[in-house]
């Protein structure tokens, strides 16, 4: 049985996940607390600051992991330009997950992404009709702090995946060139830039058919977030064209108004997206979107 340790295990993300993760993998459970969003006490649960830079701390529960799924994260709050502080103590952990796994020889870091990294795209060209759909590798580039640290996120994994900071000459000095390096160690990472993994409540959008809309296309189901990220520990090989093993994946199920492209999500991890927001919303978007009186106008997000 493959284990695995799970950061942010009293969250939202990790509710959905941990009825599978329990039955399918040993779990190690780490969080800032150990209640649920509705009040419930997360059994197993280690209280554990992972911000915290004395590693040392906490590098036990990372010996004999296989996999590390890395969910923790510190809310952000006051004005948009100060969440720089809040975001920098986010990308600390992710390097403290990182190196914790690295150090502890964990073959695999599966990481909470967000299709904020690159959300400057939707923002100015997907909505605009100047883009159709956004591929996983082009440039992340985002309009907030909270998508710059889930970029950052995905490009320290990729330092850690190209296995370059490993060189080490014969007498255990460093050398950059790699001119005599011993054989590198190449962790493998996949950042997994989730969508919407929340109901649709209609109620909430109220004079707003374009978000709903827009959400309808990034919306992804619990089974299907399960399946993802079960297909991320579990694929095999993860190699990119380049022989790295690091992906970008985005995170929604098979969504008919879907503008992010699953293409390496399905041909490399395998993933089978068994829901559609288009029909497991159908009778609320009948009335809404569509039919007498609606008032959602033609195309993805209502533009004119």
């Amino acid at each position: 049985m493959t284990k695995v340790l799970l950061t942010g295990a009293a969250g939202y993300i990790a509710d959905q996940l941990l009825p599978t993760f329990k039955e399918r993998y040993e779990t190690v459970l780490v969080d800032v607390n150990d209640t649920n969003r509705r009040g419930e006490k997360v059994e197993g649960v280690v209280i554990q600051d992972l911000i915290d830079p004395d590693r040392a701390a906490y590098s036990a529960l990372f010996e004999g992991v296989d996999a590390v799924v890395h969910l923790g994260y510190k809310r952000r709050s006051g004005n948009p330009l100060d969440h720089f502080f809040d975001e920098k103590e986010n990308v600390e952990m992710a390097y403290n997950v990182f190196r914790s796994a690295y150090d502890a020889g964990a073959a695999r870091v599966v990481m909470a992404s967000s299709n904020h990294a690159a959300d400057w795209y939707e923002h100015n060209l997907i909505h605009a009709r100047k883009m159709e759909s956004l591929d996983p590798y082009l440039l992340p580039l985002s309009d907030n702090f909270y998508g710059w640290a889930k970029a950052t996120y995905e490009h320290m994994g990729f330092l850690f995946a190209c296995g370059a900071m490993d060189f080490r000459t014969a007498s255990g000095g460093q050398d950059h060139t790699g001119s005599s390096q011993t054989q590198q160690r190449k962790l493998e990472v996949v950042m997994v830039r989730i969508g919407a993994p929340r109901d649709l409540d209609l109620t909430t959008y109220e004079g707003d058919p374009s978000n709903y809309k827009r959400d309808l296309g990034a919306y992804i189901s619990p089974r299907d977030l399960t399946q993802l990220f079960t297909r991320a520990i579990e694929t095999s090989s993860i190699d990119n064209e380049h022989g790295i093993p690091w992906q970008v994946v985005y995170g929604i199920s098979n969504n008919t108004r879907a503008f992010w492209s699953l293409s390496n999500a399905r041909e490399i991890l395998g993933y089978a997206p068994e829901d559609d927001s288009e029909v497991k919303y159908a009778d609320d978007i009948r009335g809404f979107l569509s039919g007498p009186g609606a008032t959602g106008g033609v195309g993805r997000v209502g533009l004119d």
